[in-house]
């Protein structure tokens, strides 16, 4: 009798498992449009801080939470590749994902540039890529601000940050004096001073990191408004 309890005990947690594992391919899209970037960003630092490197399997997604791992499926071919997302964008519009170049050689869209693709959230970055089990389903509270974020429509993009106002001050003055408009500070709770270009529409944003390329500033963090 013990022993047919165990047994039974065994089915139903593997039965439970096998239940995680398709949990944990989340359709997030069945239809979107992916670009990629590659060597003019390359070497550069990412929204969360990494040095972007063309030859990883990355991505720029406007709001899931960094870390996240999606699989993207190249719809015309049925191409796929995991991705992990350590990057804010793509600010084009009807543009869902920006993949690395490594990715996007994967999925096969190099020639084409764009591609209709589907997104499954697979985990974050604790998660195995060869095996996605119940730990690679994302969190509820990951979902929650995943749902919220996608109706940010406004942009924040970050130029500098410094533990003086004073030299806050003298960055944002010399930014202004090359024609960048709609500078502000933000303050956080350790003390840091950023400068920022406060308030942008999702459309307005690429052709202001253009013009912040052409004029050299390039260290800057793509951030949503939250407030």
């Amino acid at each position: 009798m013990r022993k047919s309890i165990l047994f039974l005990a065994l089915i139903l947690s593997l039965l439970a498992a096998d239940v995680f594992a398709s949990a944990a391919l989340s359709v997030y899209k069945s239809s979107a449009v992916a670009s990629y970037y590659a060597d003019k960003y390359h070497g550069r630092k990412t929204s969360n801080g990494e040095v972007f490197n063309m030859y990883d399997l990355t991505a720029a997604h406007k709001t899931l939470p960094f870390n996240t791992k999606v699989k993207v499926t190249n719809l015309s071919n049925g191409k796929s590749v995991i991705v992990r997302i350590n990057d804010r964008g793509p600010f084009v519009k009807g543009r869902e994902i920006d993949l690395s170049k490594a990715a996007a050689v994967k999925i096969g869209m190099i020639k084409s540039g764009t591609a209709k693709v589907s997104l499954e959230i697979i985990g974050d970055s604790s998660s195995s890529i060869q095996n996605a089990g119940a730990s690679d389903v994302p969190s509820a509270s990951d979902f929650a601000k995943s749902s919220q974020a996608a109706n940010y429509d406004r942009w924040n993009i970050q130029l500098g940050a410094f533990s003086s106002r004073r030299n806050a001050a003298l960055f944002a003055a010399d930014a202004q004096a090359a024609g960048i408009k709609h500078l502000a500070y933000q303050t956080t709770k350790s003390g840091i001073v950023r400068v920022i270009v406060k308030d942008l529409p999702t459309e307005k944003v690429q052709p202001v990191l253009d013009a912040l390329e052409r004029k050299g500033f390039k260290d800057y963090l793509v951030r949503a408004r939250k407030e």
